[in-house]
Parts: structure tokens; sequence; C-alpha cells
């Protein structure tokens, strides 16, 4: 493989993970929300969860594992159970939060691995990326080494959909300054609000698989 061929498909890899990423969804909402409420970091750490479980599924992807792709498929009302009463209490924990004072932002290491830890259990509860990962990588691949390919793709992902959450934790730190407790305290009630939307709708989901 010539260095042509591995970057473009390191830039395919990135563009792949940045449109996977980019449409806004429970972990965006999250993300939004604790940047404003815990600062940069905090955001940052959180979107790094979600792409670090991009790159897992876009590993089982790339590497062609159906036996693992199926496997997921078949505990999708499972998944999708744990992931909507996860949502749930994230929702609900996140509507009652209150502000805190823009004094107290030194965030701990624990907090931030909780941050990262929560939206990467949170993200791989949603198997159906997955199958986005298995159609898109479909025409990628063709004529190289496989796992070379792999590799370089998987990177990209990761490299692509990291890039959205650093742009998006970026962008809304610029704007934590201006929030007042007051607004913060109705900021937390909004992305409490639509959390629960997404954990309801991630539920009702899972509840018609198991019994249609």
């Amino acid at each position: 493989m010539n260095n042509g061929s591995m970057f473009a498909l390191l830039a395919q890899g990135i563009v792949l993970g940045f449109s996977i990423a980019a449409p806004v969804g429970p972990i965006g909402v999250l993300c939004i929300r604790r940047t404003l409420q815990n600062g940069f970091r905090s955001g940052l750490a959180s979107g790094l969860g979600a792409a670090s479980a991009d790159a897992v599924y876009g590993t089982i992807a790339a590497a062609g594992l159906t036996m693992a792709a199926d496997f997921l498929s078949n505990q999708q009302v499972w998944l999708g159970i744990l992931g909507g009463a996860f949502l749930l209490y994230l929702g609900i924990s996140t509507f009652r939060s209150q502000p805190m004072e823009m004094g107290d932002q030194d965030v701990k290491v624990s907090k931030l691995s909780g941050d990262y830890l929560s939206t990467f259990l949170l993200t791989l509860s949603n198997p159906i990326t997955i199958f986005s990962f298995i159609a898109l990588f479909g025409g990628l691949s063709a004529g190289v080494s496989v796992k070379a390919s792999a590799f370089l793709l998987v990177l990209g992902v990761f490299s692509g959909s990291a890039m959205w959450w650093l742009a998006l934790s970026a962008g809304a730190s610029i704007f934590r300054k201006k929030f007042s407790p007051d607004v913060m305290r109705w900021v937390n009630r909004l992305a409490g609000v639509v959390i629960l939307a997404f954990a309801v709708g991630m539920l009702w989901r899972a509840v018609a698989l198991m019994i249609g």
C-alpha cells in the first residue's frame, strides 16, 4: 500500500467518524450540558467516550467480525432496555442537577473518568451504529491489505469522531461563562427533558422489537 492509498483510507475514516458522531443525539446533549456545567474537560471526556465506542464498533465492522455483529444484533432488545434505563437515570439526574458555582470548577480525574465511561457504555448500548459502519465500510477497503485498511479506517473513525467532540466542547465552552446560575438551571432542565425523550424513544423501540 503506497502513501497515497494510506492517506486516502485515513481521510475516509475521518470523514466517516465525523459523520457518524455529528448528528445531534443524547450524547451530544450530554456533551454540551456537561461542558456548560463542569467545563471543557468534562465535555471532551464525554465525547471521547463516545469516540472510543465508535472505534470499537468500527473495529468489528472493519475486521468483518460477523459473529460479533450477529450477536449484537440479537441483543438489541436488552441493549435497548439497558441503554434506555441508563438514559432515564441521566435525564432525571440532569433535570434535578443544580448549577455549580463558577469558582468551584476543578473537575477531578475520577469525575472525568465517570464522564468518559458513561458515554462509552451509552454509545455501546446502541448496536445500530455497527450496521452503519458495516454498510459504509463495504466499499472502502477493496483492493488493499485487510489488516492495514482496518487499522487505518478505525484510526480515522476515532480521529474524526474525536474532532467533532473537540469542536462541540470547545464551542459550548465559549458561551459557558455567559450563563448565569438561573440560566444554567433551565439548561439543566431542558437537557434533562431532551435526554428523557431519547430514553423513551429507545425503550419504545426495544419494546417494539420484543413484541414484534
